[in-house]
């Protein structure tokens, strides 16, 4: 059953997740997106090399604000010392985030869908509560690599509850950048390493070793455009760099425990506005789903 190799694997590849009319849907709202978008309002930021460019004050409260908006952030490099973009934006933009899933009609629906809590509900969740949500670009050429990582690294509760959702919305390949991961490995390697924010400086930093593993043993995960792939929080995964002549879109969105009993770490990077809380999918007093109740007034 789906539900032993997900506790088995720590990773789960439903083909054919989405329609091919939702996955068109998506990719044209982020166009959409990315043209209404003026790149002069935004700082750099690299999932390289985060740690040193988030010192940078603007660019760390870009980032920080981010948990509820809809901002954009570009490939290393995708700037001149001057400022500008070498590329037009469309070329050179790494992703979108991180509110999409409450705040854009289309992400929203998609997110929030009766076969997603369907999903949530199979995997055990009494409250999914998302967290957060991106649109990923991995343009041809130069997408950037994501390093081997794990998701609760950065999305924290007590008990680790987070559990990352992944949409291809292209196919992905070897050769376009696909996902990599390591089989069992949330079994095999505890959380060690955390991601904090300093409540008074907003400063981001690293907590604790990376686990030691092996790369050699990571398996490419190849997938069709329309495949949800659905990994545990402590599934070690990455990407290599996208070489190709071929982009490599996804929308992916994390979602945690809301029930009582887990607790959202305040010392998360990801901290929402407090007139913008998160939103459960559904909610076991009630046993609604919350597709599209009213949205707040900063979606405009």
């Amino acid at each position: 059953s789906p539900g032993e190799a997900y506790r088995r694997d720590g990773v789960l590849v439903l083909e054919d997740f989405a329609a091919p009319g939702e996955v068109a849907a998506m990719r044209e709202r982020a166009e959409r997106l990315v043209e209404g978008f003026d790149p002069h309002t935004v700082a750099i930021f690299s999932t390289k090399k985060q740690e040193s460019h988030l010192t940078q004050k603007q660019s760390r409260d870009y980032f920080n604000d981010s948990a509820s908006n809809i901002s954009f952030f570009f490939e290393e490099g995708a700037f001149d010392e001057e400022g500008h973009l070498r590329v037009p934006k469309e070329k050179s933009i790494n992703k979108i985030g991180h509110a999409l899933h409450d705040l854009d009609p289309v992400f929203r629906g998609f997110s929030r869908s009766s076969k997603m809590c369907g999903l949530l509900r199979d995997l055990g969740y009494a409250r999914p509560l998302p967290v957060q949500s991106m649109y990923i670009f991995k343009q041809p050429r130069i997408g950037g690599e994501v390093v081997p990582h794990q998701d609760s690294t950065f999305l924290y509760t007590d008990p680790p509850s987070v559990v990352g959702i992944w949409l291809a919305l292209e196919d992905a390949t070897v050769d376009n950048g696909c996902l990599w991961g390591l089989p069992g490995s949330h079994t095999r390697f505890p959380l060690a390493r955390r991601m904090v924010r300093d409540a008074n400086s907003g400063a981001i930093d690293f907590e604790g070793p990376q686990a030691d593993h092996d790369l050699s043993e990571y398996e490419p995960i190849e997938v069709k455009a329309g495949t949800l792939v659905v990994f545990h929080g402590e599934f070690f995964h990455m990407s290599y760099e996208n070489k190709s002549e071929k982009s490599r879109h996804a929308y992916t969105f994390h979602v945690v425990e809301g029930a009582v009993g887990c607790e959202w770490s305040e010392r998360n990077w990801l901290q929402r506005d407090p007139n913008f809380p998160f939103e459960p999918l559904f909610d076991p007093q009630t046993k609604e789903v919350s597709s599209s109740p009213s949205l707040p007034s900063s979606s405009s």
